[in-house]
């Protein structure tokens, strides 16, 4: 991970949705994390993540904030930085949506790993 730091993530994620909560929870417990350089199109991020909410829905898959991390980075109009939190036993990933400059959250989801 470069450029995020532990301590920071946690400030980022308090107070924020369920999904906020349990990554931040799964964060605390000692859940591996990190957050890539680069950013990427907010836009794009919709329309992958739109796929993947729809592939869920269908198969069943358990999602917490994903519809409303969809709609955020659909509106949101400058570069997301992507980050990602497990939980330590695996059971889910929870992703990050974060300003270019790792400052602020944009958005929160997280999705139950089916093969753990």
């Amino acid at each position: 991970m470069t450029g995020v730091e532990r301590e920071r993530l946690e400030r980022l994620l308090v107070g924020g949705d369920e999904a906020s909560v349990a990554a931040l929870a799964a964060l605390r417990c000692g859940g591996p994390y990190m957050v890539w350089d680069g950013a990427t199109s907010a836009q794009s991020l919709a329309l992958a993540y739109g796929r993947r909410l729809r592939l869920t829905r269908r198969r069943g898959i358990e999602t917490t904030n994903l519809e409303r991390a969809v709609e955020l980075l659909g509106r949101h109009q400058q570069p997301v930085r992507l980050g990602q939190i497990k939980t330590a036993d695996g059971s889910w990933t929870f992703m990050l949506f974060l300003t270019d400059d790792g400052s602020r959250l944009i958005a929160c989801t997280g999705v139950r790993r089916t093969h753990v």
